[in-house]
């Protein structure tokens, strides 16, 4: 059974999260699975409703179902409140952010052979939310202070995840992506315990990148690497970066797990200025929806939604605008690619 707390969000949001939420439904009654979202409000809607961007009875859903899909959520920059995804990682301890970048054929044209995992510890160093200004009195000496705080309590539950991750999905390599040579302390604990974990598990080939070096060896020779361990901050970059080796932030997704608890979204932004317009490419939000079936273990359910999406993809003859233009086809609408993902599940589900 999938039963999950369900959060529209924001700006593009519930476009593509309605078109996601429609393809889960449609395989999962192919295959006899029941589907039970409780749909609840963050983000926009929710400030402007409740003056609260996370309302209480959003989160009393969340506790009861364990499990949220969620669509992008706007983040006011410099003003207004706090980030919804930081507050719900802290309240929920999400601690692993999971994000999988993977080719697809044909699209992913420029690196072909991409298949990495970032996997980024959630709820510490830079985005304790530990900051304020200084010298605030005297003009012309006004300075911010932002302190990141890493735990060894932390480090060991994130790299443990990712070794578990690892195993749990065939991957051999793990590399430990940090700033140990600057950040001493802070990733220099971090990268300690990778190793130290790292002896338990002596089937994976290991190693460690300084984040700078990280990039350049990426967007180099990113065959070489499989999946990519990181602090908070180092983690966030280096995920859009290989969302960038695979083509765009449109086609991947994200999920952030704790012990307990789980959420599943799309890694790119809300993009209010599309809102309404049919516009936007659904995959991330598709594609995180894949994880969160995979999460849940409905592992076939799971590769018959991505077999069919990244199909499409390829075929190039229903896509939105982003992916047509690569191509220089005629785009469709959001509504218009969720459809022919469905006729192309229904393709598969019958051949199978």
């Amino acid at each position: 059974m999938i039963k999950a707390t369900l959060v529209p969000g924001d700006g593009t949001g519930p476009e593509i999260v309605e078109v996601a939420r429609k393809i889960i439904e449609f395989t999962a009654d192919l295959c006899g699975i029941p589907v039970q979202w409780e749909v609840k409000e963050a983000g926009i809607p929710a400030y402007e409703k409740y003056g609260d961007p996370l309302p209480q009875e959003t989160l009393e859903s969340i506790k009861r179902n364990k499990i949220l899909f969620k669509g992008p959520i706007t983040t006011p920059v410099g003003t207004g409140y706090r980030s919804v995804n930081v507050a719900i990682r802290q309240k929920f301890k999400l601690y692993a952010i999971v994000r999988p970048a993977k080719s697809i054929p044909r699209f992913s044209s420029k690196f072909p052979n991409v298949d990495l995992v970032t996997i980024r510890e959630g709820t510490e160093e830079f985005y304790s939310g530990i900051e304020h200004r200084v010298n605030t009195v005297d003009e012309d000496r006004i300075a911010a202070e932002s302190i990141g705080v890493v735990t060894k309590r932390a480090c060991e539950k994130i790299v443990t995840f990712s070794f578990e991750y690892a195993k749990k999905y065939g991957r051999k390599k793990l590399t430990a992506v940090h700033k140990a040579n600057i950040l001493k302390e802070t990733h220099g604990l971090f990268r300690d315990v990778f190793y130290e974990i790292a002896k338990k598990y002596p089937e994976f080939e290991v190693d460690d990148r300084m984040v700078d070096n990280m990039t350049y060896q990426l967007v180099t020779k990113p065959e070489l690497y499989d999946v990519l361990v990181s602090p908070n901050l180092v983690g966030d970059i280096i995920s859009d970066l290989t969302a960038g080796l695979v083509g765009s932030l449109g086609v991947v997704p994200s999920a952030n797990i704790g012990d307990e608890y789980a959420m599943f979204e799309p890694i790119h932004g809300s993009a209010p200025k599309y809102a309404g317009q049919n516009k936007v490419n659904p995959t991330a939000q598709i594609m995180a929806g894949v994880m969160m079936l995979r999460h849940l273990g409905l592992m076939e359910m799971a590769d018959l939604i991505e077999k069919a999406t990244f199909k499409v993809i390829e075929e190039g003859k229903s896509v939105t605008y982003d992916i047509a233009r690569v191509y220089g086809v005629q785009p469709v609408g959001t509504k218009e690619m969720g459809d022919a993902i469905i006729e192309k599940i229904k393709e598969y589900y019958h051949k199978s």
